[in-house]
């Protein structure tokens, strides 16, 4: 069989390769905790339900505008201006099933063949697919060494006359980092300075923990507003994973291209979702807080668990809902008779031997970590790190 360049290069999702594994062992009936998805375990909210319920008995279900229903754009669009001063028009806003197929529009609409885009590592496992997808080059900036933050030297030493952007993702997912507003300063300033675009991809922007803040690079830039794109959604916030609503905000001439791509690929997102996405904007600002809350409980505990454990080291994390583990001392020691030879295999030997999955740092372009999700209950949280202790006791 002939396959295209493009299908043989792209390398599957290591995060639904790891979560499909795991449900594979859970239905053959073993005891499986799995840190792998990234996605909250608590319900949609009851006014997403309820608005669900009510257009489909209005019978909502019909083609929609292809760029989303007015109702959905003048909720998002009252949503930004209270979080975060920014007006945006109807005609600036598209909804698309879900973040992801948003940013793919967004890169298509940006990049010709062998145009850069700055991606700062670690780094979420799509980006840089999706890049190479467009024929774009992507530009790995390792931040590892800084406590997963990249600085203004480190972007400006890769930026080259063919770097059309960057891919900006606070909090970080896999590493929970937040970037402070300083950061952001500088970031745009380079990029204002250099021509660039800005992808802003604040998925996570409501889960942040502690004395940390999440800041919208608008509110501390507002001058590159014209060369910025923002995309968030209704997944991560509102417990709405499977309803596939994303959303992005950006210049008039941008969302009308990305809006004619989505035409031709998946036309409008589902019109139930839409409406289900209006009640949750509207309404289910307390179910937000009160998951928000569970979140950073959770993180206490599995940060409390892991910094007993030998082998490893964390930075805590200041958003999202995972911590990132390094294991690098764990390569090269041996569980139950076998080598660990690199990230995938420790997550190999994890899952088989204690029945925990994680998720291997490498699928974000960080060897030798593992991500861990802790959007699951106490209770799993809990022997789950009793597990991985054990574990790492026997290696």
């Amino acid at each position: 069989m002939r396959l295209s360049e493009r299908a043989l290069k792209l390398a599957p999702s290591a995060t639904l390769e790891v979560v499909a594994k795991a449900k594979e062992l859970k239905r053959e009936g073993k005891p499986v905790i799995s840190f792998g998805a990234g996605e909250p375990d608590f319900s949609s909210p009851p006014a997403a339900i309820r608005a669900a319920k009510e257009a489909l008995d209005r019978g909502e279900t019909h083609y929609t505008p292809t760029s989303g229903i007015p109702e959905l754009k003048e909720a998002i669009q009252a949503y930004y201006r209270s979080h975060f001063g920014l007006d945006y028009q109807p005609g600036e806003i598209v909804v698309g099933a879900g973040a992801k197929p948003l940013l793919f529009e967004a890169l298509a609409c940006l990049l010709n063949p062998g145009d850069e885009v700055v991606v700062f590592a670690p780094a979420w496992v799509s980006y840089v697919e999706q890049i190479s997808l467009c024929d774009g080059k992507p530009v790995i900036v390792d931040t590892a060494a800084n406590g997963f933050l990249p600085t203004p030297d480190m972007l400006e030493r890769v930026i080259t006359p063919r770097t059309v952007g960057l891919l900006l993702n606070t909090p970080n997912n896999p590493t929970g980092s937040v970037y402070r507003k300083e950061l952001l300063a500088e970031i745009a300033s380079i990029a204002q300075a250099k021509g660039l675009w800005v992808i802003f991809d604040e998925i996570y922007e409501r889960l942040v923990y502690g004395e940390a803040l999440h800041r919208n690079i608008l509110t501390v830039s507002p001058s590159l507003r014209d060369s910025t794109l923002i995309v968030n959604g209704v997944s991560k916030a509102f417990a709405m994973t499977g309803w596939r609503i994303g959303y992005a905000l950006g210049p008039k001439a941008l969302i009308e291209k990305m809006g004619s791509i989505q035409g031709h690929l998946t036309s409008n997102p589902t019109s139930i979702s839409q409406w289900a996405s209006v009640g949750a904007i509207r309404e289910a600002e307390p179910e937000v807080e009160v998951m928000r809350k569970a979140f950073e409980e959770r993180r206490r505990i599995i940060l409390e668990a892991l910094s007993h454990m030998p082998h490893i080291s964390v930075t805590e994390p200041d958003g999202a809902f995972y911590v990132f583990v390094d294991a690098r001392k764990c390569l090269g020691k041996s569980y139950r008779g076998k080598t660990i030879t690199d990230d995938v295999s420790l997550c190999k030997a994890l899952l088989e031997g204690e029945y925990v999955a994680a998720v291997p740092g490498s699928a974000f372009l960080a060897p030798g970590y593992l991500r861990f999700s802790y959007s699951n209950s106490v209770e799993e949280i809990e022997e789950g790190m009793r597990r991985f202790g054990k574990f790492l006791a026997e290696l």
